[in-house]
């Protein structure tokens, strides 16, 4: 049978050789007696041992790990430590070495899986080492508790680059991240390795039951991610937004909804998102998410308070805000603003702040836009700017704009054909002449 295919029960029917061990001298007679306590006993049967010798029986299990290398055994040990923290996730504290990572997906998937628990339930100890059982004047390297956890978020994103397991390579990886990015060092790891923007693809509304898990839980790392500033910045210039909005629009899943809605409520406050979940109508969302039925306690009270936030954000934003924050995300679209002569006479001064910035992001959309939407409002407000502003011919000249816009004059696009002829219009003839030709 192909490992990659493995599952614990098949794996935990196995009989290992334990005597065959203890005569080579890989495991101890007193090994062998815990072995044989514990070995083919029911979970019931096994607790009990547990919560007598825990202590011990870890011992075992790590040395084995350690000292043996054939691969049916190390599965087997494998299975047994994941059947025993799956069964009570607080055992993870007996824990205090690290597993030995080994070749084949069964032995890579359980081993990150009991890792991430070890870890994530550890001691904290005052110097970050992870005690290995020697005495003090041992000789042997420490490993410190930063080491593990850099390696373990190395291999979590090589598996969201490039999976060892067609099926399971990724959703392993996301459940440990879930369980890690409490972590503060593996927030910045994880940070560093530019692991975030690895999340967003996996962002979207899901239908099946192992793809809402893996939904969930993918959603539960952003959440985490939404209290570290460095994860922020880089979820500010990503699609994250709109896709957690979309996913809080579709699911029907609690629990998705929940950790979603405590996400949005954590973003809120942060830089632009405010001015950016009113643009994505997220308002009526949470409206009417808020008059389903939902039995958790503690998503009702996030609604309410992204709802009421959201609409303090409506009032605080001034036309020129929201009109802003569209241009210097580059999502340019025939919002109500851009026609308004009201808007445009009263505003046209803020176009000067910061050295012009607006008139040089929209002349940026001209070079780098391939979204024809996006290319014919960008020339509208440049015509726009010319016609308001008592300088506004000399101001675009200045900015080079006049060679960005004749190229679109042969777009195939008539929307940004349209425009594009607009605005030079106006920037040859000046705004009155072309206003009349227009008409």
């Amino acid at each position: 049978m192909d490992r990659a295919e493995l599952t614990t029960d098949q794996v935990l029917k196995r009989d290992i050789p334990w005597e065959t061990y203890m005569t080579t001298k890989l495991i101890t007679g007193t090994c062998l007696q815990l072995l044989r306590r514990y070995d083919n006993r029911s979970e019931s049967q096994r607790a009990v041992l547990l919560d007598d010798d825990g202590p011990a029986y870890v011992r075992v299990f790590v040395s084995i790990l350690r000292d043996i290398f054939k691969e049916e055994t190390v599965e087997y040990v494998l299975a047994l430590i994941d059947e025993m923290l799956t069964a009570n996730p607080k055992r993870a504290k007996l824990f205090h070495d690290k597993l030995l990572w080994k070749g084949n997906w069964f032995v890579q998937e359980k081993s990150c899986k009991i890792l991430a628990l070890i870890v994530s339930a550890r001691p904290k100890t005052q110097d970050g080492v992870l005690s290995n059982g020697e005495s003090s004047n041992s000789k042997k390297k420490f490993v410190t508790i930063d080491d593990v956890l850099r390696g373990l978020v190395e291999w979590l994103c090589a598996q969201l680059k490039k999976p060892s397991h067609p099926t399971r390579g990724i959703a392993i990886a996301i459940s440990c991240l879930a369980t890690l990015l409490k972590e503060p060092l593996v927030r910045s790891s994880f940070v560093q390795a530019d692991g975030v923007k690895l999340l967003i693809p996996l962002i979207s509304p899901a239908s099946t039951q192992q793809s809402i898990q893996l939904l969930y839980e993918t959603c539960l790392c952003v959440w985490l991610l939404s209290y570290y500033e460095p994860a922020i910045e880089y979820l500010a210039t990503s699609r994250t937004l709109p896709r957690l909005v979309e996913v809080v629009k579709s699911s029907t899943k609690e629990k998705v909804v929940r950790v979603v809605v405590l996400t949005l409520k954590n973003l809120l406050s942060k830089g632009a998102f405010g001015a950016q979940m009113v643009d994505l109508g997220l308002l009526q969302i949470v409206q009417s998410l808020k008059a389903q039925a939902w039995s958790d306690e503690d998503l009702m009270e996030a609604l309410n308070q992204l709802d009421e936030g959201l609409k303090a954000n409506i009032k605080k934003l001034s036309s020129f805000d929201k009109y802003k924050q569209e241009v210097l995300l580059g999502h340019l679209d025939w919002t109500p603003v851009h026609k308004d002569p009201m808007f445009w006479r009263d505003n046209i001064s803020n176009f000067e702040e910061n050295d012009f910035q607006i008139l040089r992001v929209l002349i940026t959309i001209l070079d780098t836009s391939s979204d024809p939407r996006a290319l014919a409002v960008a020339c509208f407000d440049l015509s726009q700017f010319i016609q308001y502003h008592p300088a506004g011919r000399v101001i675009v000249n200045d900015l080079k704009a006049k060679e960005r816009v004749m190229k679109l004059m042969n777009h195939e696009n008539a929307e940004v054909t349209k425009n594009s002829l607009l605005c030079i219009q106006r920037l040859f003839l000046g705004a009155k002449y072309a206003s009349f030709l227009q008409a």
